[in-house]
């Protein structure tokens, strides 16, 4: 069998009665008012490639088996491309390792496609076999995105509180607090360079000239475009507030140092004459004064502590210390 084996393939008619579809039915030309098809495919199968090569076109065949996407909507070859982004829900998975969705979009058929599972079609998938799913392409799309948008904007509120904390504790100096911060840094970044076309790509879709919507479906696209620039306004925040964190505690560390540093040069400066008497004392050799009395090495020690307390004195009121 040549033709790959979808994760769902529904006939959805505008009353929300729900029919299971073969591969064979996307050529199937049925009126738009009276429902849609929906097929849903899992890119890691090597089948699809090639049946989506053979039966799309090739420009939309292409956009949906490329390796790496980039969030879009555009009208191409009498449909629609669009690819989105959501956060990586799927256990043991970081969130900010965003997972692609890829769909196909024409009068009566949607196509999408995913290398690993998004939630928010896993949701619309369940709903779909209950007899509560969109009603058409419209709400399809704009339930999709908003719930998309959602997931991603809790994430991102989630990475908002991380730096409240970070903030909160930079001022403690923790450690530990500079590889959790740099981590969180990364995330916010990740999440930024995706959201940021996504929701150009909403926008688009919400004005009405990539497909046509009704009220309910653009109000709805509208919501999860004010959300996906929300959530922009949110991660840019973030990551300058991270950035200040990261400035405080490098400008608390050089402080550190700075400090340390300077007592070790006081330390240094008191012991460098002491040295000094010490080593010229030490040298064995003739003429040395003080080798025939008793009590040279004790003149010797007690000059040597006066000196330091007189060094120690010098520095602590020249205000050095």
């Amino acid at each position: 069998m040549d033709e790959p084996i979808p994760v769902c393939a529904f006939l959805i008619s505008s009353d929300a009665q729900v029919a299971a579809i073969n591969l064979s039915d996307i050529d199937q030309q049925n009126d738009p008012k009276v429902g849609y098809r929906w097929l849903h495919f899992d890119l890691n199968d090597p089948k699809f490639e090639p049946w989506a090569l053979r039966t799309l076109p090739q420009t939309a065949a292409m956009a949906l088996t490329q390796s790496e996407t980039r969030p879009r909507c555009d009208l191409l070859d009498s449909g629609l491309i669009m690819n989105l982004r959501g956060v990586n829900l799927n256990p043991g998975a970081n969130p900010d390792d965003m997972v692609s969705l890829r769909l196909w979009v024409r009068d009566g058929l949607i196509i999408s496609a995913r290398a690993r599972r998004v939630w928010a079609v896993e949701d619309i998938r369940q709903r779909v076999e209950v007899g509560k799913g969109p009603p058409s392409i419209a709400s399809f799309l704009a339930e999709l995105t908003y719930s998309l948008t959602k997931r991603i904007e809790k994430v991102s509120l989630e990475l908002v509180e991380n730096t409240d904390e970070f903030e909160e504790r930079s001022f403690a100096m923790s450690r530990g607090l500079s590889a959790e911060l740099a981590s969180a840094r990364q995330s916010a970044i990740k999440l930024r360079r995706f959201v940021r076309p996504q929701a150009e790509a909403i926008i688009e879709l919400s004005e009405g000239h990539a497909w046509p919507l009704d009220t309910k479906s653009a109000g709805i696209l509208r919501e999860a475009a004010n959300h996906a620039l929300r959530t922009i306004e949110e991660l840019d925040a973030t990551v300058d507030r991270l950035r200040a964190v990261h400035d405080h505690l490098e400008l608390q560390q050089s402080s550190a140092l700075g400090r340390n540093s300077y007592v070790l040069s006081i330390v240094a400066a008191i012991f460098l004459p002491l040295g000094f008497l010490t080593g010229l004392f030490g040298v064995n050799i003739g003429g040395m004064p003080g080798i025939g009395a008793e009590q040279a090495f004790w003149v010797l020690t007690v000059a040597s502590v006066v000196i330091g307390i007189a060094l120690f004195l010098i520095f602590k009121f020249s205000k050095w210390l």
